[in-house]
């Protein structure tokens, strides 16, 4: 594999932090084993071992289990773009709940003098939703309503949206996007 860039299993984790300790798990199960090895017994990776494992992580962020993730690769596994579909689908929904929890810390801010408790608790709720993977039939059901509500609305409307998201987009600074980027190839999970 001449001319094809290596990573030893440190390097690999540093730049996908994903620990050396789940990089050893994925190989022992073998989800992710290393194309080669060093004459000293090192672990070496190569592009399509990278991209085996962003395939892992992402259907680990969709909530599969490791057994059903190698079933899933041995069956040929996924469509990459299927995958990056799904990723994007599910940092779009966190955005969602993201700006949410945004609201309502602005209005728990500006209602500071006297909060209810209740308006903590739901504060919380979302705080704690929005922390947690989605699952694959979340994903589907989240898909299929997302479709639904865009096929009512007009060239306009979806217009404004587009509008929207792209001044939300250059709101950004740019380490919300180099994380945003680095979440949606990482699937949002370290191991």
């Amino acid at each position: 594999m001449t001319g094809q860039r290596e990573w030893r299993i440190g390097e690999l984790a540093r730049a996908t932090r994903v620990t050396v300790r789940a990089l050893h798990h994925y190989d022992r199960l073998g989800l992710l084993v290393p194309s080669s090895r060093t004459t000293g017994g090192h672990r070496c990776y190569t592009g399509d071992d990278v991209r085996r494992l962003h395939t892992i992580l992402a259907l680990r962020g969709f909530g599969l289990p490791l057994r059903d993730i190698a079933a899933a690769l041995a069956a040929g596994g996924e469509d990459p773009r299927e995958i990056l579909r799904r990723q994007l689908a599910e940092t779009e929904e966190r955005i969602r709940q993201a700006q949410q929890v945004r609201t309502s810390l602005l209005g728990l801010l500006s209602r500071l003098d006297q909060p209810k408790p209740s308006q903590f608790v739901t504060l919380i709720e979302e705080m704690v939703t929005m922390s947690q993977p989605l699952t694959a039939e979340q994903l589907e059901e989240m898909d299929r309503t997302r479709r639904e509500w865009a096929s009512q609305l007009s060239e306009q409307e979806l217009a404004e949206m587009s509008r929207k998201r792209s001044e939300a987009m250059a709101a950004m600074t740019d380490d919300e996007i180099a994380e945003m980027q680095r979440a949606r190839l990482m699937g949002g999970t370290a191991e």
